[in-house]
């Protein structure tokens, strides 16, 4: 019997029923077929050698994909447990899942605790195993069965996990002398694990509740070859250095405060001056392209967001209600149900289409305690936000308008290495997770994906991560030593127009509901400097810099002359100070350096006479002596130009 399996680029050929993804693969060419790790088999991850027994859509997945990673460290994590049973005989497992980058295994040691020195041993393991190519195999297993086999190891750990899975879904995944309860995927053998690196002990409370037994937590990497460790252990190393809470520390860009609250950060001047030349940006930027600027409250009734639809689903991720005269108001977590009331506020017509409306709206969501990191993951953010009314027939236009807006931020920034994930809905939560209404999830997604073909602008397709009323692109983009990040999302909202009961009158005196564009190209401010002062190593390009200038006189016989440049400074915009201390000028020299200034005028009593400065360059010493008018044009103009820096 045949099957008809359909590719991402629209071609469908057919095989028989049983093929595995190994199979097709080859079918393809021996090439892909060394390169490939898992499928994607109807949205969901696959091993490569489970057959395929009906009409299916399949993406073959390679360490490039996201996926593809996710499933390789995945295998990874299953072969350090085989190595941590080879050398603490009766460790009990609980998970071990894979991360954003690499993989953990929490287990129970016991009275037993793993050193430094164990890690390098257990590498060692690992890699002698990996050499042997073992064959990662799935077997269905009956409930009942699998509560034998963990009850005769007394590993109660495992029989918890059975407690809350149903009979007839249950796989076990053996490879070498290890057997875990697993539901996979996994990677061919162990072979493909060329390198890995165990990073970090940790302790970690079972289920995460600290009622609960501390277990043991290791870290830990791999790669499919070593080069790529190499790369990654370097990257480390300078990331260290570029830290933004150790770098929002020393430049005074920000602050934590117990008093305040957790994930709730306190902008100092600094950071401060950082974000109103953002804010300008993307006012600027936001003008020019047609939006409308709106301000709009931080709280609002419960109504609202049970009219949104955010409420119940989303909360977990809310503060919780404030009561006044008998009515609940929520401190507001998303912007867009205030957008839908202005724009609602008075009627339109299908000339006034596409509307714009934009605002750096504040949110305030409640993440877990444990997820919270520095500006990464905060409670309280500042977004750079704006929606989007337009026809079916204007969405094409008006999406790409927000990619290009994307890609000029981009090269403001510096931002070279980027992808869009499509982030699409998953057909069997329809009516749970997501909107019911599955003929529009399709046309959406289609409109979606079309603009990103035609734009060519590079994407990947994500399937289950979908905004619960469309489809959504989140923006990855990767810092100067590619370290990757989430910036921003651009969502499709087919849902709440009609949940608001939005409308605009046609040509013809009939009534239409518009289609929504959810976006913030630059996130929010909080992620976006966290970015930013990682990207740049706190060395900001000019226009940027919180201090553009600092005047270094030697002595107090050139002051006179440093106050009278600093005042034109100042009074031309630029961001200067002086630097009267009583100390040498070596000194004030490595201070600026120190706090990273992007230009430093020394002023000495030659300079006086000559009616000069000498510039100094951040990182590059000394540039030779400038008019103090010349020197002010040069740098309004790198201003002016928003350069992206060094």
């Amino acid at each position: 019997m045949k099957i008809n399996i359909s590719f991402p680029d629209g071609a469908v050929k057919q095989f028989e029923k049983g093929v595995n993804a190994m199979e097709i693969a080859t079918s393809i060419s021996e090439g892909l077929a060394r390169k490939v790790i898992a499928a994607s088999v109807n949205g969901e991850t696959w091993d490569l050698s489970r057959p395929i027994n009906m009409d299916a859509a399949i993406q073959l997945l390679t360490w490039n994909d996201a996926s593809g990673k996710s499933t390789f460290w995945h295998s990874s994590a299953h072969l350090l447990a085989e190595a941590v049973e080879e050398v603490f005989p009766g460790v009990k497992f609980w998970v071990g899942p894979p991360i954003e980058n690499g993989f953990y295994y929490d287990m129970d040691l016991g009275d037993r605790k793993i050193t430094e020195e164990d890690l390098v041993k257990l590498e060692g393991i690992m890699l002698e195993h990996a050499k042997k190519n073992e064959e990662f195999i799935r077997k269905e297993i009956s409930k009942q069965e699998a509560i034998t086999y963990f009850s005769n190891k007394g590993d109660e750990y495992k029989l918890d996990l059975l407690n809350n899975l149903e009979d007839g879904h249950i796989t076990f995944y053996t490879q070498g002398n290890f057997t875990d309860l697993c539901r996979g995927p996994h990677i061919p053998h162990t072979g493909l694990i060329k390198a890995l690196k165990l990073t970090n002990i940790a302790g970690a409370y079972w289920k995460g509740d600290e009622k609960n037994k501390q277990l043991t937590r290791i870290y830990g990497i791999s790669f499919p070859q070593q080069k790529e460790l190499d790369a990654y252990l370097l990257m480390l190393e300078e990331a260290k250095k570029r830290d933004h809470r150790k770098l929002g520390k020393e430049l005074g860009i920000f602050t934590m405060d117990d008093d305040v609250g957790p994930g709730l950060p306190l902008w100092l001047p600094n950071g401060a001056i950082i974000i109103e030349e953002l804010e300008r940006l993307g006012k600027e930027t936001e003008l020019k392209g047609g939006y409308k600027r709106v301000v709009t409250p931080h709280i609002a009734k419960e109504n609202l967001y049970l009219t949104s639809g955010h409420l119940p689903y989303y909360a977990d991720s809310m503060y919780p209600p404030m009561e006044m005269d008998g009515t609940k108001y929520y401190l507001r977590a998303m912007n867009c149900p205030h957008h839908h009331k202005v724009f609602d506020a008075e009627p339109k017509s299908y000339k006034d289409l596409p509307y714009r409306l934009a605002e750096y709206g504040t949110c305030y969501r409640y993440e877990q305690s444990g997820e919270l990191f520095g500006l990464m993951r905060v409670r309280c953010l500042h977004m750079n936000d704006a929606h989007i009314y337009c026809t079916k027939e204007q969405f094409a236009d008006e999406f790409k308008a927000v990619n290009e807006m994307y890609l000029r931020y981009f090269k403001i920034f510096g931002i070279e290495k980027y992808v869009m994930r499509l982030s699409l809905h998953d057909p069997s939560k329809l009516g749970q997770k997501y909107v019911n209404e599955p003929q529009l999830w399709l046309e959406t997604e289609k409109l979606v994906r079309d603009v990103l073909i035609e734009t060519k602008t590079p994407f990947i397709e994500v399937q289950d991560e979908a905004a619960f009323y469309g489809p959504k692109i989140d923006v990855q983009i990767w810092s100067i030593i590619g370290k990757e990040f989430t910036l921003a999302t651009n969502q499709v909202d087919f849902s709440q127009g009609k949940s608001f009961n939005l409308q605009y009158t046609n040509a013809d005196n009939t009534t239409s509901t518009p289609l929504i564009i959810h976006r913030a190209p630059l996130g929010t401010h909080e992620r976006f400097i966290g970015f930013l002062l990682e990207h740049y190593a706190g060395k900001f390009p000019v226009w940027l810099s919180p201090k553009q200038v600092e005047i270094l006189p030697i002595n107090d016989q050139c002051l006179s002359f440093a106050k009278t440049v600093h005042a034109e400074l100042l009074e031309n915009g630029i961001r200067a100070s002086l630097d009267d201390r009583n100390e040498k000028i070596g000194k004030k020299i490595r201070d600026a350096e120190v706090a990273k200034t992007p230009y430093m005028l020394i002023i000495g009593e030659k300079e006086v006479k000559e009616n000069r400065v000498s510039l100094r360059v951040r990182g590059k010493g000394d540039a030779g002596p400038f008019n103090p008018n010349d020197f002010m044009k040069k740098i309004k103009a790198e201003i002016a130009d928003r350069k992206s820096g060094e």
